[in-house]
């Protein structure tokens, strides 16, 4: 098998296994807050990650950069065995991780299996620790506190709105042609009538009922449906590019060959994230759904706003942080504001200590890899 060819194989298998823990971190709240069931969940989780990752191709270039040549000196020799073993690394802990159901960070093991290898490849004056510790280090040591801190903010707001508003029924009437009001008894009362086409009216959904009419109903469950999709599309998109980029590891330029690799490297990515988040997501999702804290719909709501929100502008500024402390760390934050025995300390425990065995795990992994496929490539 050809270098590149195994690099490609391997960058799927640990796309597929990244799916299998990460898709969790967005659908989680669906199923802890009520909103539906697991299966339907994942799909939807699964749907979202693959569009994210495709999108990544074309909006992820910091990203891109920051892993293929970021953490590497420059006019470095790269030996064959680099990029493959940097992947067995991660793969082998993320997928033993989504095997044990432990929500644990692709980013963290990709950090520690280059770590790993690097010092064993290439020795510690060939990596750019500035890189590791600006870029990498403190986005991820930084990340749970932003997302304590942001869900402390966010819920009280959600939980405010979701006592003043009922939701919203808008309803299309082609042959009234009209907009129409609607009171609490159902009664209608006509503000404009049309000429030519129907117009939309809304209310909200009881008064929709009182009057018969039924349309599209909008309530925080839609939103928290929204959410989540919104959380699932920032994962892809900002997991999907450190795992592509690894075809571009050391590369001066991190510049795509052509256009038709680019699309392949992500298309790949974003199958082999689907398939492993819809065959291999339940595990996880159970830990993050049922294990950490009881939610409803409108905490599970906000936990999804922090995490998406912090997500998308850390993958927007190339900044690596982990999906999984961030939505982690929004659940247990909105745990904490129902106060400390409304968390499950024991999973928590248990998802800490994951955490930071981690880096060391893959970087040991990847050092093994690294001996066994320098003796063979």
């Amino acid at each position: 098998m050809e270098l590149s060819t195994l690099t490609y194989v391997l960058i799927l298998v640990l796309a597929f296994a990244n799916g299998s823990n990460d898709v969790s971190k967005a659908i989680a709240t669906l199923v802890g807050g009520g909103v539906t069931n697991y299966r339907i969940a994942i799909a939807w989780g699964t749907f979202w990650t693959m569009a994210g990752a495709v999108a990544a191709a074309f909006v992820a270039s910091a990203m891109v950069k920051t892993f293929s040549s970021g953490f590497l000196q420059p006019n470095l020799s790269i030996p064959p065995a680099f990029a493959p073993a940097i992947l067995s690394g991660a793969l082998l802990w993320v997928l033993f991780a989504s095997k044990t159901g432990l929500p644990v960070s692709t980013t963290h093991a990709l950090i520690g299996s280059l770590i790993g290898s690097g010092l064993l490849a290439l020795g510690n004056e060939g990596l750019i620790w500035e890189t590791v510790s600006k870029k990498i280090a403190l986005p991820l040591l930084l990340s749970p506190f932003l997302s304590f801190g942001l869900s402390f903010l966010i819920h009280p707001l959600i939980r405010a709105l979701g006592k003043r508003w009922d939701g919203l029924c808008v309803c299309l009437i082609p042959n009234e042609r009209a907009l129409v009001t609607i009171d609490a008894q159902g009664y209608t009362r006509t503000l404009f009538q049309a000429s030519s086409i129907g117009l939309p009216i809304a209310s909200v959904p009881s008064h929709c009922d009182r009057a018969g009419l039924s349309g599209l109903s909008l309530g925080l469950d839609s939103f928290h449906w929204l959410s989540s999709g919104l959380t699932s599309l920032a994962r892809g998109t900002n997991d999907a590019p450190k795992i592509a980029a690894m075809l571009l590891l050391g590369s001066l330029q991190p510049i795509w060959p052509s256009a038709t690799l680019q699309i392949m490297a992500f298309v790949g990515v974003a199958i082999a994230m689907g398939l492993g988040s819809y065959w291999g997501g339940h595990r996880v999702t159970e830990v993050l759904a049922e294990h950490v804290t009881k939610m409803d719909h409108l905490e599970g709501l906000s936990a999804n706003l922090t995490t998406s929100s912090l997500v998308l502008l850390s993958g927007t500024l190339g900044l690596p942080v982990s999906t999984t402390h961030v939505s982690s760390s929004a659940i247990i934050g909105i745990g904490l504001l129902k106060g400390t025995s409304a968390v499950h300390w024991g999973t928590v425990r248990d998802m800490v200590l994951a955490w930071a065995v981690t880096l060391p795990a893959a970087a040991g992994l990847a050092c093994i890899a690294y001996l066994l496929l320098s003796a063979v490539l």
